[in-house]
């Protein structure tokens, strides 16, 4: 309701919305961090109480940037070569555009750039920061929590507080294991991800455990490599010695599940007559053209949601969930 005075505030506004006075100073001045859902309803209740925005707009005065940094925490070689990564920086670039928001790309390849880039992250340059720090242990993380600008993880993270969005890989690994059991595969090996990275010991978990479920013996059917196709070659042909009476295969990325499909045709194996294989992550530009049965995960839903959150806390607005956990599905095609 308007005050005494008759006129309504930013109070009434903000109240009348449903939303924090923050958000409708942000709504009111158009600034880039205001959902659109969130910026109608202030709209909305601007008209219904007759208030005037523009006296309130002249009064703020704003300190944003306009800019968001994308942080990644690998080289940039492996960045760039990386079907994930690129698919992450080009969501994170199309959804920070259409807010009206410049993205800065930075790397961190070594602890050495650490204090580089605080300096640059804390001085003013940024409104707040997307980071994708996947190795257990990488001091960054805990860097990070010193900023003054809001930060937001893609990915789970041993360090409690901070806002993640991660995929459920365990879940994952499951629904690809379990469709090989039903297609009556009975010796189910992995090509598990480098083990320094949560999300790939989280498939290797799944992996693990749905195999022990259905009374199988893990022992000596996993073999690490590195998320690449040549990792998954060299993985598979491991495998290939130590477990010759192998009839499935759950790699724990699209790319190696390509390295694997090679050596197991190099090796006279038929896929999916001889070895049927699942990779995670169903990525366009490599489960289609392998016919590959893939666990489907879309980086540029998860760099959506991490741009939701950041926005919400550059509203001055506590996220409904600190870590937000998104579902995966099964994508089905001829490899199993």
């Amino acid at each position: 309701m308007p005050d005494q005075g008759g006129r309504p505030t930013l109070e009434d506004v903000a109240a009348y919305a449903g939303v924090s006075r923050s958000t409708v100073s942000r709504a009111l001045n158009e600034e880039i961090y205001v959902s659109p859902q969130a910026r109608e309803k202030v709209l909305a209740a601007v008209h219904d109480l007759g208030y005037s925005p523009n006296q309130a707009a002249r009064s703020l005065v704003t300190k944003r940037t306009g800019a968001v940094a994308l942080l990644l925490s690998e080289p940039e070689s492996m960045v760039l070569d990386d079907p994930y990564y690129l698919i992450v920086m080009r969501a994170a670039f199309r959804e920070l555009a259409t807010l009206g928001s410049q993205m800065i790309v930075m790397f961190v390849d070594s602890r050495e750039d650490i204090p580089r880039t605080m300096k640059f992250l804390d001085g003013g340059h940024v409104d707040g920061v997307l980071v994708f720090a996947p190795h257990i242990g990488d001091p960054l993380a805990t860097a990070l929590r010193l900023l003054r600008v809001p930060v937001v993880f893609g990915g789970s993270s041993v360090i409690s507080g901070l806002y993640t969005v991660d995929y459920d890989n365990r879940s994952g690994a499951r629904l690809a294991v379990e469709h090989l059991l039903g297609k009556g595969r009975k010796r189910i090996v992995t090509v598990a991800g480098p083990q320094d990275q949560r999300s790939a010991r989280d498939r290797l978990a799944g992996w693990q455990e749905t195999v022990a479920a259905a009374g199988m013996d893990p022992a000596g059917m996993a073999e690490a490599a590195d998320f690449t196709q040549e990792g998954g070659d060299v993985a598979m042909q491991c495998l290939l010695e130590r477990v010759p009476d192998l009839d499935a295969v759950f790699a724990a990325s699209d790319p190696m599940a390509a390295g694997a499909i090679g050596a197991l045709r190099s090796a006279g194996r038929r896929v999916p007559d001889d070895v049927a294989v699942v990779g995670f992550d169903d990525n366009p530009r490599v489960a289609p053209s392998l016919e590959l049965t893939s666990v489907h995960q879309d980086p540029a839903e998860q760099v959506g949601e991490m741009i939701r959150m950041l926005l919400q806390l550059l509203a001055g607005e506590e996220p409904t969930e600190r870590q937000l956990v998104l579902s995966v599905s099964l994508t089905t095609r001829n490899s199993a």
